[in-house]
C-alpha cells in the first residue's frame, strides 16, 4: 500500500495528526490518533469482507486514515470536523497519488461519516460510518458513564 504510506509521510498529514493530539492533550473521552484511524479501518477491512462490498484496502486506509484529522479545527474554529477534513483531505489524496474519482469517493465519505443516514449504505461512505462507531471500546471505558453518547449506542461488548 505504497499510497497509504505516502499518506503517513506527508507533512500536511502529520501536521494534522500533531495538531489534533495537542487539541486532545487534556480528552479524557476517546481520542482522535492513529489509534483510532487504524481501528477503523481495520474494522472497516472486516466490514468489506463480511459485507461482500469490493471496496479496495487502500481506498478504506484512505479514508480511516483522514476522517477525523479536522478534529482540532471543531475545537479551536468550532468547524465540523468532517467539514475541516473534506477541506484537507483533496490535498493530501492528491499528493500522494489518488485519482480524481477517488479522491471524490473518499472525500464523500469523510464528509458523511458522521451522518446517520450513511449508516445503512453499501459504499465506502456507510462502510466509513459503520467502522467509525464500532472503533469505541465503551466497555472498557473508566469515563463512560461521563460519555454524552447514548448508552444505546454505546459498544458494550466486543464485536470486532
Amino acid at each position: 500500500m505504497e499510497r497509504i504510506d505516502r499518506i503517513l509521510r506527508n507533512p500536511v498529514f502529520q501536521e494534522h495528526v500533531a495538531k489534533n493530539q495537542a487539541a486532545e492533550a487534556g480528552r479524557c473521552f476517546c481520542r482522535h490518533d492513529m489509534e483510532h484511524f487504524l481501528a477503523v479501518a481495520r474494522i472497516g477491512l472486516i466490514l468489506n469482507l463480511e459485507e461482500n462490498l469490493g471496496i479496495s484496502k487502500e481506498l478504506i486506509y484512505a479514508a480511516a486514515l483522514l476522517h477525523d484529522l479536522g478534529r482540532h479545527r471543531q475545537y479551536l474554529e468550532g468547524i465540523p470536523h468532517e467539514a475541516a477534513g473534506g477541506e484537507i483531505a483533496p490535498i493530501i489524496l492528491q499528493e500522494c497519488g489518488f485519482a480524481p474519482w477517488e479522491r471524490s469517493l473518499i472525500v464523500d465519505a469523510i464528509m458523511r461519516h458522521r451522518d446517520s443516514e450513511s449508516s445503512e449504505r453499501a459504499d465506502l461512505g456507510g462502510l466509513l460510518y459503520r467502522a467509525d462507531k464500532l472503533s469505541r471500546p465503551c466497555f472498557c471505558c473508566g469515563v463512560s458513564g461521563e460519555c454524552n453518547w447514548k448508552q444505546e449506542k454505546k459498544n458494550l461488548s466486543i464485536r470486532y
